[in-house]
């Protein structure tokens, strides 16, 4: 896994501006902590920062296709499962090679195939083309948008990073934020496109970017069609488990210690039994998978139940961890510790974003920092609830009637920072419009019933804006470490299956993710497999929120905060005792306190 950047101007010569690419390169240092290279042409320059994970030797980049006067050159960052095969194929049709890196497999892939390049690569990755011979850059990003590009125009062209800040490295963006980029952020609808800066946009999940001297021009090679469901249950169930254990197999690669995240619950769990018993397979009988599991050192005394959480993950974690056959750890950390500000601004600077999730997301990052003492790969459940319908909202009829996004029933206005009511910003308007344009867009196939119809609904926004929030924070959180963290279950093929597969059959025990239960049956204890969904853990210990209550004080004394934030929604938060403070209004607290992280860290240019 690595981070790219790079620009390409038709105004300027890249060859004199290395400070500026070395510049850029250099912030996304954490993302590739093993190399980093630059190449300058006279019109383009790539930068690239390496985690070594596949042939580490012979993997450097940015990648050309000739050590003199290159053709084409490459900065990727990802990871391409199907490499071996498609080496094969390129062998096949006249293309040598010089490395083991599926890097240079998706170089030669250019070479033969240009910009339908995409089409013939299964994985997770983000990368830049610049065709020095068509004098044109391609940018393409993941079917799922499981690895993220970002893009802004300079003069003469545009640039391009894995992160935006590698992009206010380069002299001509600057980080600025105006009304709309509020909005965006605030409005928690996860659209893909506009972001909170600026000028700054991301390329779309299944996107590509072309820019050449006729300008910028995009398109998608991949989206999620609606088409029949022929097989009936027992063979549904099957190509389940057959797509499940395919995805997590074909992911297993890796030249560096690889491990998983088992967190307890059904998806961590049928996903780390899979790669268990196929490193078994590959490396003999006495090979143990690593996995590993987080918690709060109060959690046993003080948990207790809220929207998100039902039980305590850490017996289950245990549990599935013996029953599987790892060498299960569980880090377990102080809450105390999450109200570290060196920890806080640290998450705030690799988000790029003011809208987080606090604890949650300080723990993951320092979960991820234990992880990297042992491992470079960890494999994640991520995405197994919008493929097979875990969330709350598939299942209540109230989120089911509702005519807005479904997660707002749970976070909306409870959970979100309550913006100054002078920006005038319109989100609930902008909500409606949003929500209108989302339903728009999903596909469906003639005949289906009421019920059919609005599950369709309900997985296509899961898939195609929920998941991009959950899929960035577990990509910059980890990228943060120097962690590589692959999701099977976004594996496209498993998620055009199970988008097509009837709501029947995804409830057929009348319970969430049925499909996966009964292709996962054996694999886990019987405990995991009928356990209800639990979300990701947080802290119950009444001393973190007495500490958040005052970081949101200090956060309210800046001015900036203060401008943006209605102080009048925010101080109730503040009054309540700390034992009785709720989840909803402890998160607003939280945004609180990251919003005057990140005004401090970014600085950006507020143009309301």
């Amino acid at each position: 896994m690595c981070g790219i950047t790079g620009w390409v101007s038709f105004h300027t010569d890249a060859r004199t501006q290395a400070p500026a690419i070395e510049a850029m390169t250099a912030t996304l240092t954490p993302r590739g902590p093993d190399a980093g290279g630059v190449w300058l042409g006279e019109h383009a320059a790539i930068g690239h920062r390496r985690l070594a994970v596949i042939d580490p030797a012979g993997g450097a980049q940015p990648m050309t296709d000739r050590p003199t006067e290159p053709g084409i050159v490459l900065g990727y960052s990802g990871e391409v499962c199907n490499h071996h095969a498609l080496r094969s194929e390129l062998r096949g049709l006249g293309h040598t090679f010089s490395t083991r890196s599926d890097t240079e497999v998706v170089l030669r892939a250019y070479a033969q195939w240009g910009e339908d390049v995409a089409e013939h690569l299964d994985g997770m990755f983000a990368f830049a083309v610049w065709d020095e011979r068509a004098q044109r850059l391609l940018l393409v990003r993941d079917r799922l948008g499981v690895k993220p590009l970002f893009w802004a125009a300079v003069d003469g062209g545009v640039a391009f990073a894995s992160e935006p800040k590698a992009l206010f490295a380069h002299p001509g963006i600057r980080p600025r934020v105006d009304a709309d980029g509020l909005r965006e952020a605030y409005s928690l609808l996860f659209n893909t496109g506009p972001t909170v800066w600026s000028g700054v946009r991301e390329i779309e999940p299944g996107g590509i970017l072309v820019a050449d001297r006729g300008g910028v021009r995009e398109r998608r090679y991949w989206q999620l069609e609606a088409s029949p469901h022929g097989d009936d249950r027992d063979t549904t169930v099957e190509r389940v488990r057959d797509l499940v254990g395919t995805a997590a197999r074909s992911r297993l690669e890796a030249d560096v210690p690889l491990c998983s995240l088992l967190s307890g619950g059904i998806d961590s769990t049928v996903l780390t039994a899979l790669l268990a018993d196929e490193l078994r397979r590959r490396e003999g009988p006495d090979a143990r998978l690593r996995s590993y599991a987080v918690d709060y050192s109060d959690q046993a005394e003080r948990f207790t139940g809220d929207v998100l959480r039902t039980g305590h993950d850490t017996p289950f974690a245990v549990e599935a961890g013996a029953y599987i056959g790892t060498d299960h750890s569980t880090v377990v950390l102080d809450p105390r510790s999450l109200l570290d500000l060196d920890h806080r601004r640290a998450v705030v600077a690799a988000r790029d974003s003011p809208i987080g999730v606090g604890d949650m997301d300080t723990s993951l990052y320092l979960l991820f920092g234990e992880i990297r003492r042992h491992s470079t790969v960890a494999l994640s459940g991520e995405a197994a609830d919008e493929v097979f319908g875990g969330y709350p909202w598939f299942h209540s009829p109230r989120a089911l009637a509702a005519e807005t996004f479904p997660w707002l029933l749970v976070t909306g206005d409870e959970a979100a920072m309550p913006l100054n009511p002078e920006l005038d910003l319109r989100v609930a308007e902008f909500r409606d419009d949003t929500y209108r344009d989302a339903l728009a867009a999903v596909p469906h196939t003639e005949g289906e019933s009421a019920t059919e119809h609005r599950q369709r609904e309900m997985q296509h926004l899961s898939l195609t804006r929920w998941l991009r929030q959950l899929l960035h924070r577990k990509d910059r959180l980890s990228m943060a470490r120097g962690l590589e963290v692959r999701v099977p279950y976004s594996d496209h093929r498993l998620v055009e299956y199970a988008f097509n597969t009837p709501w029947l059959l995804k409830s057929s025990d009348g319970r969430e993710k049925s499909l996966l239960r009964a292709a996962g049956a054996g694999l886990a204890p019987d405990s995991v497999l009928h356990r209800p969904k639990n979300h990701y853990p947080a802290t119950h210990h009444p001393d973190y929120n007495r500490g958040l209550q005052e970081l949101a004080r200090d956060a309210l004394s800046v001015a900036q905060v203060r401008a943006l934030a209605d102080e009048s929604r925010i101080k109730p938060c503040l009054d309540t005792p700390p034992e009785r403070l709720e989840w909803g209004h402890r998160l607003r607290l939280e945004r609180v306190v990251d919003l005057a992280l990140w005004l401090d860290h970014h600085r950006p240019e507020l143009a309301l």
